[in-house]
């Protein structure tokens, strides 16, 4: 087993009788004698004091619990590290690897794996990036100017240039701006067009066109889940590997075959420094 930093939670309303009875109910996936065990060994604490499983419920207590994770699968692809101050670290993902650890993924994430690489357990993803998706991630280094980056992806100022492989979209005049509104689909993970207001912009242009591919410049004004390939694939040019849109297919032999997609670019203006900031990914899509 290899523990992690301790996750945190606080406490919402309800009628649960103990701490023990919430985390059950919360984390389906752990049962109540792994939790118990937890206890036991004085890795369950509410606000900072050591629980055990008579502690009562308390709405608005912050319950912190050490994560243990058994062997996970490697993920045999190398993030690197494109930039590191004492505010921000800027990562180059590649394919396959999770931002943030999730259901079989805890180990093999970019932010443990960072977390552990610079010995910083303040560090926090600003943005994410799915799964199969390379390229630039930023993280916040330290919580004392924290706030200040994170109000850049929120208040959308920061310019966020991707390149995807994708077939071609004959006769279209480049570049065009695409504008849709992206809903919550079905199954459950996937998402969609739909009729209504537009909450999604993209800005599309083609950078080389090949026979059967493209490799197009992407620019979203807007960050809705999986924007960019629900609208390539809506526009008739699915990004090229991927299995959920535009239809749901069975994934090919493990890590043979990664969606082309690419976080390439990131530009912002330093909210601290006022310095105009640019990073770029050291990877690359081959057409």
């Amino acid at each position: 087993m290899t523990r992690l930093p301790p996750s945190r939670i606080v406490l919402p309303p309800g009628a649960w009788a103990s701490v023990l009875d919430f985390l059950c109910e919360r984390f389906p996936s752990i049962d109540r004698d792994t939790w118990d065990d937890r206890m036991a060994r004085g890795l369950v604490e509410a606000d900072r004091v050591p629980v055990d499983r008579t502690a009562p419920y308390r709405p608005g207590s912050v319950v912190s619990y050490q994560r243990e994770v058994a062997a996970e699968e490697p993920i045999p692809f190398e993030e690197t590290i494109i930039h590191a101050d004492d505010d921000l670290v800027v990562a180059d993902k590649p394919h396959f690897l999770p931002v943030m650890p999730a259901g079989r993924f805890v180990e093999e994430t970019l932010s443990v794996r960072l977390i552990r690489r610079l010995d910083n357990p303040e560090l926090v993803a600003l943005h994410r990036l799915d799964r199969g998706t390379a390229g630039l991630v930023v993280f916040s280094a330290r919580p004392e100017s924290r706030d200040a980056y994170t109000r850049l992806f929120r208040e959308r100022l920061i310019r966020k240039t991707y390149e995807a492989i994708a077939p071609p979209m004959e006769g279209r005049d480049f570049p065009f701006v695409h504008e849709s509104r992206i809903e919550r689909g079905d199954p459950f993970f996937r998402m969609r067009e739909a009729e209504g207001p537009p909450n999604a912009t993209t800005r599309i242009d083609v950078i080389e066109r090949g026979d059967r591919f493209w490799r197009y410049r992407l620019e979203p004004v807007t960050g809705r889940k999986h924007q960019l390939r629900v609208q390539m694939a809506a526009l008739g040019a699915p990004i090229a590997g991927d299995t959920v849109y535009p239809e749901v297919r069975e994934e090919p032999t493990k890590f043979a075959e990664p969606l082309r997609l690419l976080a390439m670019q990131l530009q912002f203006v330093d909210p601290i420094s006022g310095e105009s900031r640019s990073f770029l990914s050291e990877r690359s899509l081959d057409l």
